[in-house]
């Protein structure tokens, strides 16, 4: 089974062990697919944010390269011919597939779309502490400088600042103010624009 963690530095897994990835450009490679959700990326779209508009004179060759290398690091018994399974081909370019729990910014999505809907309020907060476990620091911190990346860092950041409200909200309801406390209080000190977060 192959894991890939975004939330904190890249981390990948196979069967449990890392992946031995070939240097940083794999790893933006798998990043820029976890990005796109398991949609198809172009070609043309993957070599202009991996080399940020300045592609190299043989781009397309150095992509497919970092593509076949990317897939041995992730399924390492595929046979020979054998269509891969995790990075696949699909016109006009590539796409990851992968179950959503084996990806954690998918995993973590998920969770706060539970959570938003259960109605129970001690699962409600287990579910969220369950989803902001998650994280390990910055989402896709290695590539905070790349445009392709920036909203994504945004939109993520957002849900994990509204998941830690949504916690909060629910320590309070379970009677549990010591808990929401220490929350809110770091979380309005570093955001003091969050108005649900003040208001709690």
């Amino acid at each position: 089974m192959v894991t890939v963690d975004v939330l904190g530095a890249l981390r990948v897994t196979v069967d449990g062990r890392p992946a031995p990835l070939r240097g940083p450009m794999q790893g933006a490679v798998l990043a820029r697919l976890v990005v796109a959700a398991g949609a198809v990326v172009s070609a043309d779209r993957l070599i202009e944010d991996l080399w940020q508009g300045e592609p190299p004179p043989k781009a397309s060759g150095a992509l497919q390269a970092h593509i076949s290398y990317l897939r041995r690091a992730l399924e390492p018994h595929r046979p020979p011919r054998a269509p891969a399974r995790v990075v696949i081909s699909q016109a006009p370019g590539y796409a990851l597939r992968a179950e959503p729990t084996t990806v954690d910014a998918w995993h973590f999505e998920r969770l706060l779309a539970t959570a938003a809907i259960e109605p129970d309020l001690s699962t409600r907060y287990r579910t969220l502490d369950t989803a902001l476990s998650l994280w390990r620091g910055p989402a896709l911190a290695a590539y905070a400088d790349s445009d392709w990346a920036a909203p994504e860092i945004t939109r993520l950041t957002d849900m994990r600042w509204t998941a830690m409200e949504q916690r909060a909200d629910a320590a309070l309801r379970l009677d549990r103010p010591a808990e929401a406390a220490t929350t809110l209080h770091r979380l309005v000190a570093d955001h003091p624009e969050r108005e649900t977060a003040a208001r709690l």
